[in-house]
């Protein structure tokens, strides 16, 4: 097996839980590479081990059996694309405060261990195939495992967005923007803004407004077979923002549209620990502990 380990150095100071687990796996018999979840902000001075020797992600995929990721839900959610498109599963370590998306904790390392004989199981989690058209051609794209969420991106005004399903308008939102959820998304921005909590392994589009200045206005499940459309009303002067799985923020105007839609690519997230869901959410977002 050959394993990447991705650690976010701003979490994981000297890469000390990667190379913890560096040493257990390569014990257990796994070759093992370390890279770096992303570029450095020009200016950090990062606490990196000397002689560390750090490959790059993007080259290593394309050879690698597995991807663990130490690091809260957004280094996850930033290694998610990359590695779905190379059919590479990923495992989370959490190093962050939440770390909903992670199996592990970084007290849990020596449940790696089965890991280097590719003893493990995977779950298959739905994605969300992003597309931005202006004046009917598509001027960009992107894949979401957690969500796109749309923004008025100013405390002055309201917004006022359009969410259509299959040709149908199913919704009016007067408020601060709107999410448009999978299933693994639904214990993140959405279920803060309101929307239910659906198992992750379901297949559904979540579509959840946000501080809506309706009383009608609600949190929707749609069959994940809708090609769901996001857009301001024709004529609006306005604009949003769209953020894809808490990247960077992209303006729309009233020229353009969102479609979104259940992508042909699935995220496969390691299973070790052997919590169910319900565990998970009681343990990590307060619920009732027994």
């Amino acid at each position: 097996m050959r394993i990447i380990l991705s650690s976010n150095p701003y979490r994981d100071k000297g890469l000390r839980t990667a190379l913890e687990a560096d040493r257990i796996l390569r014990k257990a018999g796994a070759e093992t590479v370390l890279c770096l979840p992303f570029v450095p902000r020009k200016g950090d001075r990062l606490d990196l081990p000397r002689n560390l020797s750090l490959r790059q992600l993007e080259e290593e995929l394309p050879r690698a059996d597995l991807l663990v990721c130490f690091g809260g839900d957004g280094t996850i959610l930033h290694a998610a694309r990359d590695a779905t498109l190379h059919g590479v599963p990923i495992l989370g370590v959490n190093m962050g405060s939440v770390g909903f998306m992670a199996e592990l904790e970084r007290t849990e390392l020596s449940l790696l261990v089965p890991l280097a004989q590719g003893h493990f199981v995977t779950e298959e989690r739905m994605m969300l195939d992003v597309q931005v058209f202006r004046g009917g051609r598509p001027v960009s794209q992107d894949l979401a495992l957690n969500d796109a969420v749309f923004s008025k991106g100013s405390m002055a005004r309201v917004a006022e967005v359009e969410v259509w399903a299959d040709q149908t308008m199913v919704q009016r939102i007067m408020g601060d923007g709107v999410i448009v959820a999978t299933p693994t998304g639904s214990t993140a921005y959405s279920m803060s803004a309101g929307g239910p909590i659906v198992e992750p392994s379901s297949q559904c589009l979540i579509v959840t407004p946000v501080c809506a200045h309706q009383l009608a206005a609600r949190a929707l499940v749609l069959e994940p077979n809708r090609r769901v459309v996001v857009q301001l009303p024709r004529g609006n002067r306005k604009h949003l923002y769209l953020s894809v799985d808490g990247g960077k923020a992209i303006r729309l105007t009233g020229g353009e549209r969102v479609e979104i839609t259940r992508s042909r690519y699935k995220t496969q997230l390691v299973q070790l620990s052997g919590r169910s869901f319900y565990e998970i959410i009681n343990q990590k977002l307060g619920g009732y502990t027994p």
